[in-house]
């Protein structure tokens, strides 16, 4: 409907403005029919809004998977090998999952079990966290707390009992969290000023925005975007097309 109504206002704008510039060649009263006549058939054939509705979808579609791939394809390095990113699985995994993630995103928390479910079935899949906090100071400070796990080798124990945490993730609820499983809180806290996490996370920031990612969860699977939460099957059949096509390109 969004786009019907604007392909009208446009058609009638496109008319409303190509009409008075050619008042050499037209009439104050032909100019009143031909705008009653672009009406007129409009209402009697609607479905050419529709259509072009339909085809402007498919343009923009095609567009978005244009720009993903090429981002995909020049960022490969920052997408699949920052340094700065947790690893979850094997750290040398013949395909690469990555997931822009936040920790209160309810979309994320019901995606925690598929991610599980794929790491704890296939021992030769690599899953790179990208910590992507847009749901206020909550998040962002979990995503560095969760970060700075990482120098405990508590990174996807702390990830997984974060999204087990009940209501919202906050400072407070988070650092609970994090002494619960035995994380020292005071180096945490120091590791979370690191300059290699504030790097990590505007990187991750400028990627998704690159990615056209306006939401959490999302996945790659090396060169395919998922945007928005998958099943564990879905993900695993990526996965496994992968492998049957020679392996990873990106990844």
């Amino acid at each position: 409907m969004r786009h019907i109504i604007s392909l009208f206002a446009a058609l009638v704008l496109s008319f409303g403005l190509m009409i008075p510039a050619q008042a050499d060649s037209f009439t104050p009263a032909q100019q009143e029919e031909l705008q009653k006549l672009v009406h007129d058939y409009l209402v009697q054939h609607p479905e050419i809004l529709r259509d072009m509705a339909n085809a402007l979808d498919a343009k923009d579609k095609k567009a978005e998977i244009e720009t993903r791939a090429n981002v995909l394809s020049s960022n490969s390095k920052e997408i699949f090998h920052n340094s700065g990113d947790a690893i979850a699985g094997s750290a040398k995994g013949d395909v690469t999952v990555v997931e822009f993630m936040d920790y209160n995103c309810g979309w994320c928390r019901k995606s925690v079990k598929e991610m599980q479910a794929i790491v704890g079935a296939d021992k030769n899949v690599r899953v790179i966290m990208k910590e992507f906090p847009i749901f206020g100071e909550g998040s962002e400070y979990a995503a560095k707390a969760a970060m700075a796990s990482v120098k405990q080798g508590k990174y996807w124990e702390f990830h997984q009992a974060l999204f087990a945490t009940e209501g919202k993730v906050t400072p407070q609820s988070t650092d609970a969290t994090a002494k619960s499983i035995g994380i020292d809180l005071a180096k945490m806290k120091a590791d979370m000023k690191s300059p290699e996490i504030a790097a990590t996370l505007a990187k991750n920031q400028q990627l998704a925005s690159a990615l056209l990612i306006t939401g959490t969860p999302a996945f790659i699977v090396d060169g395919t975007l998922f945007p928005g939460y998958e099943q564990k099957d879905v993900l695993m059949a990526a996965i496994a097309g992968v492998r049957a096509n020679g392996g990873c390109k990106l990844c």
